[in-house]
């Protein structure tokens, strides 16, 4: 029988993280030009979802990070194609780009459950 300090989650060192931090800025910003090019919500609210299950597997720490970041990047980069390239998104495609926190907010926690899931499956006694 496991203690309560022992706890679900892996344990991990905290300074390890500048690597998943910058691939989700990566996966953020990519997220957010396919916005701009393609401007199918669908395909953008896609890529969001597996770049936050991806990182919600491989550091199921605090997930709700992996959301604001990804999430996050969408409107920014909207933002900046707003004001620096000639392409101009529409306004209703730069309030539309909030909607990317939903798929993530599913897929950072559907990928940190299904992480905790596999290890508690996996453990050796």
């Amino acid at each position: 029988m496991t203690t309560a300090s022992s706890g679900i989650l892996p344990k991990g060192k905290s300074g390890g993280d500048r690597f998943y931090y910058l691939l989700a800025a990566m996966l953020g910003a990519l997220a957010g030009w396919l916005d701009i090019k393609v401007g199918d919500l669908l395909l953008t609210a896609m890529v969001v979802l597996a770049a936050n299950i991806l990182l919600g597997i491989l550091r199921p720490r605090r997930p709700w990070r992996w959301v604001v970041l990804i999430g996050g990047f969408v409107p920014v980069v909207e933002w900046l194609a707003y004001f620096f390239l000639s392409q101009k998104p529409e306004r209703a495609q730069i309030y539309e780009s909030f909607l990317a926190f939903l798929p993530g907010i599913a897929g950072a926690y559907g990928g940190a459950v299904g992480r905790d899931v596999v290890d508690n499956l996996f453990a050796g006694k």
